[in-house]
């Protein structure tokens, strides 16, 4: 979908370009899909905040999407494509030929009426899903699992895939868009395709009080505050903070490498972090 621009009718306005969303969906999402949402404000179950920057945001339902793909072999159609709240890329609402609606994350190219169907093996057109193991070597996809029937959880935002590059000892080599490649096992499944809303990131929101729509706050930069609030805050005149970037906790941000998974690092091959070579 293309990007659309706004007169600057107001200072709100200026700038602002958002997503061509004119032709989704404009009516509700199927209620028996759909469950309520409470928000938590970025607070525990001891009412303790744990996630700083979260508050209000526009009141949501949470539509239930079916990551596992696992009715095979039964063809559906697609009954619409609709805008989901919880998410950056749009769904899609499929009908079985038995009756039974589900929805979907919405690859690219996938239009109303299109067919789609799950099995072990089936053509590789948007939306189809199938296993690793029978993707054709360069195949784009998504929804990708890491582990049988888990569901799938690599490539679900607006945009994003995956590419098939080799097969190796029953394991499927895959390479993310971050660069790094891994193995996963074959018999996992994935979607054909790449993610609807590949505009997202170029969105501008022209002004402070949408971003709050979403329900996040704004955030205060650490070399503007006082010492006893922030490690980077304090010295006389303006300052740059004067060390590497720290959590107001005192533990690094902005690029520190937290994965510690000693039973997933054989599984990658490239790291992400990898130099990329000129």
């Amino acid at each position: 979908m293309a990007l659309k621009n706004y007169n600057p009718t107001s200072p709100g306005r200026r700038g602002l370009i958002l997503v061509d969303k004119s032709a989704l969906w404009k009516g509700k999402p199927v209620k028996a899909l759909t469950e309520g949402k409470r928000k938590t404000g970025g607070r525990n179950n001891k009412g303790h905040v744990t996630s700083r920057g979260i508050a209000g945001g526009h009141k949501q339902k949470y539509r239930y999407i079916d990551f596992k793909r696992r009715k095979w072999d039964v063809s559906a159609t697609v009954e619409r494509i609709e805008y989901d709240p919880n998410r950056t890329a749009f769904i899609a609402l499929i009908k079985y030929d038995d009756g039974e609606q589900a929805y979907i994350i919405a690859p690219q190219r996938l239009a109303v009426g299109d067919s789609v169907v799950a099995g072990e093996k089936t053509d590789v057109k948007p939306g189809n899903a199938m296993l690793l193991s029978q993707m054709p070597v360069g195949t784009i996809c998504h929804n990708v699992e890491m582990k049988p029937n888990k569901g799938g959880q690599i490539a679900r935002s607006a945009g994003t895939y995956v590419q098939i590059v080799g097969r190796d000892r029953g394991l499927v080599i895959v390479r993310l868009n971050s660069g790094e490649q891994r193995y996963v096992r074959g018999d996992c499944m994935g979607t054909v395709g790449a993610v609807s809303n590949p505009d997202n990131q170029n969105q501008n929101f022209g002004k402070a009080g949408r971003t709050r729509w979403k329900g996040r706050r704004p955030l205060t930069r650490g070399v503007a505050k006082n010492p006893v609030d922030h490690p980077h805050g304090g010295g006389e005149g303006r300052t740059s903070g004067g060390r590497h970037p720290v959590t107001p906790w005192g533990k690094p941000t902005k690029g520190a490498r937290t994965r510690h998974n000693k039973q997933t690092d054989k599984m990658i091959i490239r790291s992400r972090h990898a130099k990329k070579k000129r």
